[in-house]
């Protein structure tokens, strides 16, 4: 675990309860929520939100990032164009783990019309409590990262 235990969390408008829902559960589980928005019900986009996330954690401010849309992808995409972003979206507890373990991904993703609350607490616990494994993962995780240019 790392020792900066800042989280940003975003989202458009499509899934402001649920990420609302997803920060009071970092912070039950001793992480500080850093909740950038949005707060009111109108549209927003998500290219923004995602970029405006990741940014915190690719600067180093916040250690994760956790964002959400209406299924997860868009802001996803969005996230992973931020030099040193991993973000994977997960509707599964499976994948989170797999994400942190073997991707070492520092953002998850997930959509607020896809999965409901429960389960999504049930994900970001899964992709909170897994550590990066490294070894021959750690190789594929540089290879990625060379991508980048």
């Amino acid at each position: 675990m790392t020792a900066n235990k800042r989280i940003v969390l975003s989202s458009d408008h499509a899934a402001i309860a649920l990420r609302q829902a997803v920060a009071a559960h970092v912070t039950a589980l001793g992480w500080e929520a850093v909740d950038i928005g949005p707060t009111s019900p109108e549209s927003v986009p998500y290219p923004h939100q995602g970029e405006a996330a990741a940014k915190r954690v690719a600067s180093g401010d916040c250690a994760l990032g956790i964002v959400l849309c209406g299924t997860g992808q868009g802001i996803m995409m969005a996230a992973n164009k931020v030099r040193g972003i991993r973000c994977g979206v997960c509707s599964d507890t499976f994948s989170a783990r797999m994400i942190r373990q073997h991707n070492d991904a520092n953002m998850l993703s997930m959509g607020a019309r896809v999965i409901g609350e429960g389960l999504a607490l049930d994900i970001v616990t899964a992709f909170l409590t897994a550590t990066f494994e490294g070894g021959r993962h750690a190789t594929r995780v540089e290879m990625i990262g060379a991508m980048e240019g």
